[in-house]
């Protein structure tokens, strides 16, 4: 059977990941990944009862956010999230190769959604922390997770391609 593949955008892969974990791979036609994010995305939130937390926290009612999360289910959102944003952005990328006839094995933004999921994680985690009770804005659980989530992203995104692809590209030519 022949496979015709179609250009795929991975930022529009990776923007409907952002949306909904699993969309991203709809969009991409991998179907079986996309329902498997989608169903544990639904399974997770449900047991963290994370959409409580994001409703007080956006309604401005910061402490009512902390009580109702059960931490040991949420902290595998951010880890989920993020592997599923990777996995759209990079399939899509990949597809795209694919089309053009270049199959380079390799992956793209790796540092970003790894800096996603450990900052999510500290910031949901460590929100009560003494340093960052003491700031309004960071004794939620979501903002916070979103904050230490982007700047984290932009860490490991600046360290992937200053320090990693630099030292791969010198142990390339050496060679």
């Amino acid at each position: 059977m022949r496979t015709t593949h179609q250009y795929r955008s991975p930022y529009a892969a990776m923007l409907w990941s952002t949306v909904l974990p699993g969309f991203g791979q709809f969009y991409n036609r991998d179907y079986i990944m996309g329902f498997t994010l989608l169903i544990l995305e639904f399974v997770i939130n449900v047991k963290s009862k994370l959409n409580l937390a994001i409703i007080f926290s956006f309604d401005g009612n910061l402490p009512e956010a902390k009580p109702p999360i059960d931490y040991s289910w949420g902290l595998f959102y951010p880890s989920l999230y993020g592997f599923a944003i990777w996995h759209a952005y990079n399939t899509a990328k990949t597809n795209n190769q694919k089309l053009e006839g270049n199959v380079e094995n390799r992956t793209y933004l790796s540092g970003f959604f790894l800096g996603i999921v450990l900052g999510m994680d500290f910031g949901l985690f460590w929100h009560d922390g003494p340093i960052l009770k003491n700031l309004s804005l960071f004794d939620a659980p979501v903002f916070n997770g979103i904050f230490f989530g982007l700047v984290m992203g932009l860490i490991g995104q600046l360290l992937e391609n200053n320090v990693y692809r630099k030292n791969k590209k010198k142990k390339m030519r050496a060679t």
